[in-house]
């Protein structure tokens, strides 16, 4: 996928997820967390194998900063909804960067919901809790639901890397000898 289609979806699933939780209110913070915000914990590490390391931080405190300005331009009763959200991914981006890093070397698989599990655990914990107060049952249904939306985004984005893979070599992967085959999972 290139960057910019990454970009238009992550800055569309941030706004998205907030504005929708700006009108429903807590009510709907699970399936929110499900479709959106495992969706941009995905994203997000699809960003950093992307993006060159000197810029890296930049481009995604830019990014989730823009996440946040949309979401209030947009509606600006979603202000307090866009403040927590903004703050809560900046948090999980630090500790999604730093696992995923520790996680180097491991497979695409272990790194991305590796870290996915360890930012999914700051963003729900601070999410909730600036936007609505400590209420510990949100914030674990929420985390379980970025978990495993993670999961589904990981596997759903690696089918679409597979497809372009076979799409560019014109040749289905059977077709090679393994020796030659390169390997669809390098970028996962």
């Amino acid at each position: 996928m290139r960057d910019g289609i990454l970009i238009g979806a992550y800055l569309a699933a941030i706004v998205a997820a907030n504005l929708i939780v700006a009108a429903y209110g807590p009510a709907a913070v699970v399936p929110v967390a499900f479709v959106f915000v495992g969706f941009d914990l995905t994203l997000r590490d699809r960003l950093h194998e992307r993006w060159p390391s000197r810029d890296r931080a930049a481009r995604m405190l830019a990014l989730i900063a823009a996440g946040g300005a949309i979401s209030w331009l947009l509606n600006r009763d979603a202000g307090p909804i866009a403040v927590a959200s903004t703050v809560a991914f900046l948090a999980a981006a630090l500790t999604d960067w730093a696992v995923y890093s520790a996680l180097g070397g491991r497979s695409p698989f272990v790194r991305v919901n590796g870290s996915n599990v360890a930012s999914a655990t700051v963003d729900s914990a601070l999410f909730v809790g600036l936007a609505f107060g400590w209420l510990p049952g949100i914030i674990a249904a929420q985390l379980v639901a970025k978990v495993a939306g993670g999961l589904v985004w990981y596997f759903a984005i690696r089918a679409i890397d597979r497809r372009r893979w076979r799409a560019r070599h014109e040749l289905e992967p059977w077709q090679l000898e393994p020796q030659t085959r390169p390997d669809p999972e390098a970028e996962w």
